[in-house]
C-alpha cells in the first residue's frame, strides 16, 4: 500500500542518493535512453528525407515540423489518461513499448535511394508509433519527477536540472552514434541503434520502478482492471485505442496542414478547460498559480520556434555552409547536434548549484525572470552566427558552436524551470494535464519552427537569406524577453510562493470535474508517495 505523506514526496525512510530520492536517478536513466533514441533519430531525420528519399528542403522541413509538433501534442491525451485511469507508472511503460516499435519499423523500411511510395508510407508509420508512444511517456515521466518532492521542497528545481542532465546525456550521445551510423554506414543502422536505446530504457524502468515508492499508481485500480463490453480490461482497451491512434498520427504526418488545425483546436479546448476549472472551482491563490503557469506556457512557442531550428534549417545550413573538416576528417552535420546537449551536461550542475545557492539566500530569480533571460539568450545565439559568417565562403564551425552554447544557456533558464513550474503551480489532480499543456505549447513552437525553416528559402537559397531570417527572429525574441522581465514581478505575485507549501485547497477530495474522488485516491500532491 502507498504511504500517505503530508506535503507530498517520498517517505522519510526512503533511501537517497546525493540528497535526492533514488527514484530520480532511475527516471534519469530511463529518460536518458529515450532521449538518446529521440534526438539521435531527429539528427538524421531531415538529412534522411533529403538525401535518401530525395525530397526538397521545404517539404522535408514541413514533415519535420509536423512530426516534432505531434510528439508534443500527444502528451496532453497521455497525461489526462494517466491522471484519470492509467496512472503515470503504467503510461511510461506503455510509451516505451510504442517508441521501441517505432524505431524498429524505421530501421526495417529503408528501401532503395529515391524510391518513395510504400517505403515512405512505412516511414510515416514508424514516426506515428513514436508519436503515440511519446504521448504516453513524455509528460508522465516528468510528472513522476515532480511527485517525488513536496511542492515547497527547495530541491525541486535542482532535481529537474539533474533530470535534464539525463535528457541531455542521451541527447549528446544519440546524434554522435546514430548520426555517424546513419550518414556513413546506413540509415537503417542509425534507426536500429535508436530502437536499441529505447529498449535499454524499458529494461531499466521495469527492474527499478520500485524506487518510485508508489508514485504514479492508477488513481482507480478497480476501474482499470474491470472488464469492458468487448471482454478486455479497461487497461487493455486503452492500449488498443492507442494502436488505433497510430493510424491517425500516420495520416497527420503526411498531411501537415491538418496538424495546424489540430494545434488550434487542442489549444482552445485545453486552455479553455483549465481556465474554466481555475475560475469556477479553485480558490484565489490556486487560481492565480494556474494563471501564472499559463503565462509561462504561453512563452514556450516562441522559444521553441527559434530553438528548434537545430534539427531543420540549422542542420541543412551546417551541412552546406559550414567548414566541418577537422584534421582532414569531415564531421557529419548530424553530429553537430550533440554540441547543445554537451553544453547542457557541463552547465546544468552550475545552474543547479546557482539556483539552490541563491534560493538559500532568498535571492533566486523567479521563473518569469529566468524565462525572460532565456528568450534574450536564444536571440543572441543567432547573432553569434550572423556576425561570424563571412561574406563569401564557408562559416567557421566555431560560430555554430557559439550559437549552441548561448542556446544551451537559454534552455537551462527555460525548459527545466518550465517543467518544474508546471508541476509546482498546478492543482495536483491536474498535474498531468498541466504538463500536457506545457508540451502543447512546445508543439506549437515546433510547428512554427517548421514554418520559419521554410522561410529561410529552401533549395537554392543562399546563406544571406537564411541569416536574414535568423536576424529578424533574433531581434523579436530579445524584445519579448525584455517585456517579460518588466512583467516578472507581477507574475511572481500570482504564484503566492509564501503559501505554496500549504496542503489543503478547494479541490481536496474532489477531482477537477467537481465530483468526489474515487475510493482509495486523493487529489493532493502529498498522496501516493510510497509503498
Amino acid at each position: 500500500m502507498a504511504t500517505v505523506m503530508q506535503g507530498g514526496g517520498v517517505p522519510p525512510h526512503a533511501k537517497t542518493l546525493l540528497g535526492h530520492p533514488r527514484g530520480l536517478f532511475m527516471l534519469f536513466f530511463v529518460e536518458m535512453w529515450e532521449r538518446f533514441s529521440f534526438y539521435g533519430m531527429r539528427a538524421i531525420l531531415v538529412l534522411y528525407l533529403t538525401k535518401h528519399f530525395l525530397l526538397g528542403d521545404e517539404p522535408a522541413y514541413a514533415i519535420y515540423g509536423a512530426y516534432t509538433s505531434l510528439v508534443y501534442v500527444t502528451p496532453i491525451v497521455g497525461g489526462y489518461i494517466a491522471d484519470k485511469l492509467l496512472g503515470a507508472r503504467r503510461a511510461v511503460m506503455a510509451g516505451g513499448v510504442f517508441i521501441t516499435l517505432g524505431h524498429l519499423v524505421l530501421a526495417l523500411v529503408e528501401g532503395p535511394r529515391g524510391v518513395q511510395g510504400a517505403t515512405l508510407s512505412g516511414f510515416y508509420m514508424g514516426l506515428a508509433l513514436i508519436i503515440v508512444g511519446t504521448g504516453f511517456l513524455k509528460g508522465n515521466i516528468s510528472a513522476l519527477v515532480g511527485k517525488l518532492y513536496a511542492r515547497d521542497d527547495i530541491r525541486r528545481d535542482g532535481a529537474f536540472s539533474i533530470f535534464y542532465m539525463g535528457i541531455n546525456t542521451g541527447a549528446f550521445v544519440g546524434p554522435i552514434l546514430i548520426g555517424i551510423l546513419g550518414e556513413t554506414v546506413g540509415w537503417g543502422w542509425g534507426f536500429g541503434a535508436a530502437g536499441i536505446g529505447m529498449a535499454l530504457g524499458l529494461v531499466t524502468y521495469l527492474f527499478l520502478q520500485h524506487e518510485l515508492h508508489g508514485a504514479g499508481e492508477s488513481p482507480v485500480p478497480h476501474t482499470l482492471a474491470a472488464r469492458s463490453a468487448i471482454g478486455l480490461s479497461n487497461e487493455w482497451l486503452i492500449y488498443l485505442g492507442a494502436f488505433v491512434a497510430v493510424f491517425g498520427a500516420w495520416q497527420l504526418v503526411d498531411a501537415q496542414g491538418l496538424v495546424a488545425i489540430l494545434l488550434v483546436v487542442a489549444s482552445v479546448v485545453t486552455v479553455g478547460y483549465i481556465l474554466y476549472t481555475a475560475v469556477l472551482k479553485l480558490p484565489r491563490e490556486e487560481r492565480d498559480r494556474v494563471f501564472a503557469a499559463l503565462f509561462l506556457a504561453a512563452l514556450s512557442p516562441l522559444f521553441w520556434a527559434l530553438f528548434e531550428q537545430t534539427g531543420s534549417s540549422l542542420t541543412i545550413y551546417t551541412d552546406q555552409q559550414v567548414e566541418r573538416s577537422i584534421l582532414g576528417i569531415s564531421i557529419p552535420a548530424s553530429v553537430f547536434q550533440s554540441v547543445n546537449p554537451f553544453f547542457i551536461i557541463t552547465l546544468a550542475p552550475v545552474f543547479g548549484w546557482l539556483w539552490v545557492t541563491l534560493a538559500k539566500k532568498g535571492r533566486e530569480p523567479s521563473a518569469a525572470v529566468k524565462f525572460g533571460i532565456g528568450l534574450i539568450l536564444v536571440g543572441l545565439g543567432f547573432f553569434a552566427l550572423i556576425l561570424g559568417a563571412p561574406a563569401a565562403g564557408l562559416t567557421p564551425a566555431i560560430f555554430v558552436i557559439l550559437l549552441y552554447m548561448l542556446h544551451s544557456m537559454a534552455e537551462l533558464c527555460f525548459s527545466p524551470i518550465g517543467l518544474s513550474s508546471m508541476t509546482r503551480l498546478s492543482v495536483p489532480s491536474m498535474t498531468g494535464l498541466m504538463m500536457g499543456t506545457w508540451f502543447l505549447a512546445t508543439a506549437a513552437g515546433n510547428f512554427l519552427a517548421g514554418i520559419i525553416a521554410q522561410a529561410t528559402g529552401g533549395e537554392g537559397a543562399g546563406p544571406a537569406q537564411v541569416l536574414a531570417v535568423y536576424g529578424r527572429i533574433g531581434w523579436f525574441a530579445m524584445g519579448v524577453g525584455v517585456v517579460v522581465l518588466v512583467l516578472a514581478p507581477f507574475v511572481t505575485k500570482l504564484m503566492h510562493l509564501d503559501t505554496l507549501g500549504q496542503p489543503d485547497h478547494a479541490l481536496a477530495g474532489q477531482d477537477v470535474l467537481g465530483e468526489p474522488a474515487a475510493a482509495g485516491t486523493n487529489t493532493r500532491d502529498e498522496q501516493k508517495p510510497g509503498l
